[in-house]
C-alpha cells in the first residue's frame, strides 16, 4: 500500500497548485543537488531501492516530503506514511508489528515515513529504536527543527542525517516556470507572468517553494483572462503573509540580533529586529534579550542603557504590537550605540566560579551581625575593615573597562594600583 498515491484525476483539480506540482520523479525534483545530483550517493540508493534509515532536516518546503513521495513510487517495499503530530504509540506499534510480519512471512521490507518527526514524544521515539536497529523497518523522518535538540540521540545515531538547503531564487524561478508551463497539473501556457514579477516572487518567498506556488495561484485566480500577472499583483499576495520560522531559525535570528547590538552595528540590529517581528516572534521575548544585552554588554559603560531597556520592555507589555516596535527600536538603537563593557558580566562569573571551586569561608568577625565589632566607614573613614575572608584578600573579581562612564572607575583602580 502506498499512501502517497494521488486521488483520481478529478480530485486533483481541487488540490492547491503547490500540491499538484509536487515532483513525481528525481528528474523533476528541483534543488538539493548536493544530495540528489547525478552520481550522488543518496540518489544512487534511491534509484537502486537500497534506502537506509535517514532523517531529512531542513527549512519548510524544500522538498523533504516530496522526496519521500518519490521514494514511495520507486521502492518495492511497503511504504507507510505517518504524521508525528497525531501519532500514538499504539498506532506505531501496529505498524511495527505489520512490518515484522511482512519481513517474516513475505520477505518484504517496510519503509515508514514520519513527517514532523520532531513532534514525537521521547518515549514514542524510544519505541522505534529496536526495529530501526535490527532492520525490521526503514525509517525516513522529516523535520524542520534541530536534529540535535528535538530528536533523541539514540535514534539519530541509527539514522543518516541529510540536511536540506533553502532553495535559491533561481531554483524557485524554475519551479514557477514549470508550474506556468504545465497544462496538465499547472496553470498552463494561458497564464503569463511579467519578468519583474517573476524576479520579485522568486526572491521574496525566501526559498519556500510552497509559498511561491500559493502566491502564484492566488495571483492567477485574481486576474482577468488574458491578462499577465504583474508586479503589483504579486506584491499584494504577500502583503499580509506570515513568515513562520522554526526554533532553529529563531535561535539563529536572535543570535544575529544580539551580536549586531554587541558589535554596535545599529542598522544590522534593526534589520534582525524587523525580521523577527515580521516572523511573529513575541516582542516581549525580544525585549528581554535587549534588557540582557544592556546589562551584559553595555553595563557600567552606560548604566542608562539598562533603564532604557527595562522601560522598553514595560512599554511593549503595556501597548503591544504594532506600536511596540517603536520603543523596541529605541532601546535597540540606544544599546547598539552605547559604549560597551562586559565587566559586570565577568565579575559575577568570576565570583561564582570562586564559590563553586572553594570551600565556604567564614564571614569575618567585623561583618557578623552578632559580634558588635562593625564600625561604620561613613562615620569613621580611616577604619580598616576586612570585607572578604582572609583567604581571599588578594582576589580580584571586578576589573573595570576603560569605556564610557566606567572609564572614571578604571582610572580610580589604576591610580590605586600605581600608588
Amino acid at each position: 500500500m502506498n499512501l502517497f498515491d494521488h486521488a483520481a484525476s478529478q480530485g486533483d483539480t481541487f488540490k492547491p497548485l503547490a500540491e499538484r506540482m509536487r515532483p513525481r520523479t528525481l528528474d523533476e525534483f528541483v534543488g538539493q543537488e548536493h544530495l540528489l545530483g547525478k552520481g550522488k550517493l543518496m540518489r544512487k540508493l534511491i534509484e537502486t531501492d537500497q534506502v537506509q534509515s535517514m532523517i531529512l532536516q531542513g527549512p519548510p518546503a524544500t522538498g523533504k516530503t516530496s522526496l519521500a513521495s518519490i521514494i514511495s513510487k520507486l521502492t518495492n517495499a511497503e511504504f507507510v506514511k505517518l504524521n508525528a503530530v497525531s501519532l500514538s504509540i499504539a498506532e506505531l506499534r501496529a505498524v511495527m508489528d505489520k512490518a515484522r510480519d511482512n519481513l517474516k512471512f513475505h520477505r518484504r521490507r517496510t519503509i515508514v515515513f514520519i513527517d514532523e518527526i520532531h513532534a514525537m514524544k521521547s518515549n514514542i521515539q524510544m519505541s522505534l529504536l529496536q526495529t530501526v536497529e535490527n532492520g525490521t523497518l526503514t525509517l525516513i523522518g522529516a523535520t524542520t527543527e534541530s536534529v540535535t535538540h528535538d530528536i533523541i540521540p539514540p535514534l539519530t545515531s541509527r539514522c543518516k542525517v541529510y540536511t536540506f538547503q533553502t532553495l535559491t531564487s533561481k531554483e524557485i524561478k524554475n519551479i514557477i516556470t514549470y508550474a506556468l508551463a504545465d497544462s496538465d497539473r499547472g496553470l498552463g501556457s494561458s497564464i503569463k507572468i511579467e519578468p519583474d514579477a517573476l524576479i520579485y516572487l522568486s526572491d521574496v518567498c525566501n526559498g519556500d517553494a510552497r509559498s511561491a506556488l500559493n502566491a502564484l495561484e492566488s495571483a492567477a485566480l485574481s486576474i482577468k483572462s488574458g491578462s499577465n500577472i504583474d508586479l503589483i499583483t504579486i506584491q499584494q499576495t504577500f502583503e499580509s503573509r506570515v513568515s513562520g520560522i522554526s526554533k532553529t531559525d529563531l535561535y539563529d535570528l536572535i543570535s544575529a540580533f544580539i551580536k549586531s547590538m554587541r558589535g554596535s552595528e545599529t542598522d544590522a540590529a534593526l534589520y534582525w529586529l524587523a525580521r523577527m517581528l515580521t516572523s511573529g516572534v513575541d516582542p516581549v521575548f525580544i525585549a528581554r534579550r535587549v534588557v540582557i544585552q544592556a546589562a551584559e554588554d553595555v553595563g557600567l559603560a552606560n548604566p542608562q542603557a539598562l533603564n532604557i531597556a527595562i522601560a522598553a520592555k514595560q512599554a511593549v507589555e503595556f501597548i503591544g504590537m504594532p506600536e511596540a516596535r517603536i520603543p523596541l527600536a529605541e532601546a535597540v538603537i540606544f544599546v547598539s550605540e552605547s559604549p560597551k563593557s562586559n565587566s559586570a558580566y565577568k565579575a559575577i562569573n568570576n565570583a561564582l566560579e570562586e564559590v563553586r571551586t572553594s570551600c565556604a569561608y567564614p564571614v569575618p568577625s567585623q561583618l557578623k551581625n552578632s559580634t558588635g565589632l562593625y564600625v561604620n566607614p561613613l562615620d569613621h573613614p580611616n577604619v580598616k575593615i576586612n570585607y572578604l575572608p582572609s583567604e581571599l584578600k588578594d582576589v580580584e573579581f571586578y576589573r573595570p573597562n576603560n569605556s564610557g562612564v566606567e572609564a572614571k572607575i578604571f582610572l580610580k583602580y589604576n591610580n590605586t594600583d600605581n600608588s
